[in-house]
């Protein structure tokens, strides 16, 4: 930590109703933490806070934030305050940028470029995997993956990260010293092993209604841009979206068939201006950046198995909209024991996905071995 001790940052940090903006409008007038804590009713007055303030800063010097400074003081651990080198550039540029992050990881991988990748903690088969793909394919380029280590897309995009040893970043709605959701503990491990959790939240906080929305503005906010894979109408992921938009990042989304509700939400965003997105390559193609070369490391998984007339006859059959065996059965004229077997090997190779209801869907990689 650079600058002013760590004490006074976290003191600041942790007054009660001040806020982001509130605490970024005092240390614009009080010029560093220490004086921000001591400042008087005028200095207050001048940066635009109630004098009530000054109860909830007198309050903030008393309090003891040795728990905080023992938790930083272990390997990995970091305060990272606003005016720290090691702070994302991209989140000091936003409107309300937190004013410290708590990060456990490799603190160099925040100066990568990043792009987030969010949506529904229920996708489909097909939505999950094309969020792994889409993230393994760019973490390949040197592109940091960012999302909110929550169930469903979140958790495949980080996932597709790590398996091409590329670049994540997780933030996380709760303290550090704790994970949600839980299921997600072994994961939150790996990131902080080969990538970096970062918080605005201080250690001891429980994840509440309000913690999401505040967690999506730094995910958009560390980006270059925002991609949404399936979403609902009503979701955060949009929420990421209107943030992402009112940041000044670009917003991407994935288009998906009609009969899929968690597809809705980006059709929305594409009507209202995202950018329709089908390889992963349109959105590097789109930011234009200029990306540094992968980690030594990097690996380029390739899974490659051949498919024989028979079963791309049958992928064409189905369409992109699920599908029944009886309906399979009417539109390729095969017995029902034929499509069932040619299902189940086309299922184990990854090409199809078994949904609810007895149906089945054509995922990515069965559209890209039909190309």
């Amino acid at each position: 930590m650079t600058g002013t001790g760590p004490t006074a940052w976290l003191r600041l940090h942790r007054t009660v109703g001040l806020g982001a903006r509130g605490a970024a409008q005092l240390l614009a007038v009080a010029g560093n933490p220490e004086a921000a804590l001591a400042a008087s009713s005028a200095t207050l007055a001048q940066a635009g806070l109630p004098a009530e303030r000054r109860q909830a800063l007198d309050a903030a010097c008393q309090l003891n934030v040795d728990e905080d400074l023992a938790w930083a003081d272990e390997h990995n651990h970091h305060l990272i305050p606003i005016i720290d080198a090691r702070y994302p550039a991209a989140l000091r540029e936003i409107h309300d940028p937190p004013l410290l992050l708590y990060a456990i990881g490799d603190c160099e991988l925040l100066r990568y470029p990043q792009l987030a990748i969010v949506g529904t903690r229920h996708p489909s088969p097909n939505g999950r995997e094309a969020a792994f793909e889409f993230a393994r394919h760019l973490a390949t380029t040197g592109l940091g993956i960012a999302s909110g280590l929550a169930l469903g897309i979140d958790g495949a995009a980080h996932e597709g990260a790590l398996a091409a040893d590329g670049v994540t970043v997780a933030v996380a709605a709760t303290g550090l010293d704790r994970v949600y959701p839980s299921v997600h503990r072994d994961l939150a491990r790996r990131i902080a092993h080969a990538g970096i959790l970062i918080s605005e939240a201080p250690l001891g906080t429980r994840v509440t209604r309000g913690s999401f929305p505040r967690r999506n503005r730094i995910i958009s906010g560390i980006s270059q841009g925002v991609l949404v894979v399936e979403a609902a109408r009503q979701s955060g992921s949009l929420i990421t979206a209107r943030l992402a938009g009112e940041q000044g990042r670009e917003v991407f989304a994935i288009p998906g068939s009609i009969h899929n509700p968690m597809a809705r939400g980006c059709h929305q965003l594409i009507r209202e201006g995202a950018k329709l997105v089908e390889t992963a390559d349109d959105i590097l193609e789109e930011l234009g950046l200029q990306l540094s070369a992968p980690r030594p490391n990097t690996r380029h998984p390739v899974t490659a198995q051949p498919t024989n007339g028979p079963h791309v006859e049958l992928l064409d059959a189905m369409g992109y909209d699920p599908v029944s065996v009886d309906h399979l059965v009417g539109r390729c004229g095969l017995t029902p024991e034929a499509v069932s077997s040619m299902l189940l090997i086309l299922e184990l190779q990854g090409r199809v996905a078994a949904i609810d209801g007895g149906r089945y869907v054509r995922t990515p990689q069965g559209d890209r071995d039909n190309e």
